[in-house]
């Protein structure tokens, strides 16, 4: 087997009105596809080549800050921060300087940790 790509990255999410708006309107991505409806779904944002999905079809699959993460790289990381947290997004930790980047991990409303990079 050779891996030649990540098909996408996903995220449990316990409320999904509430996540919609979170990573539409906070984080500025545009749904891609939908499949379900608003209340019971799973959601994909297509970001570069990759996607990032959300969904909250199964029952067993529970939101966890100690799961896996997703990096979202931004064109300019202190406007970045700026908004989002003007927009009260909870921070874990950061933002921080590193000498290849500039990171900072948030957390979405089901407490999903999302580290929002720039490349150096």
């Amino acid at each position: 087997m050779k891996v030649i790509d990540i098909a996408f990255i996903a995220y449990p999410v316990a409320d999904m009105k509430r996540a919609s708006k979170f990573y539409s309107e906070t984080l500025g991505l545009k749904e891609s596809r939908r499949f379900g409806d608003e209340n019971k779904a799973w959601v994909e944002y297509d970001i570069g080549p990759g996607t990032l999905a959300i969904t909250n079809f199964s029952g067993d699959w529970k939101p966890s800050s100690d799961g896996g993460g997703a990096g979202l790289e931004v064109d300019d990381f202190n406007a970045a921060i700026a908004q989002l947290k003007k927009a009260g997004v909870k921070f874990i930790w950061g933002p921080q300087d590193t000498p290849v980047c500039h990171m900072a991990l948030i957390s979405d409303p089901d407490g999903n940790s999302i580290c929002i990079h720039k490349r150096k």
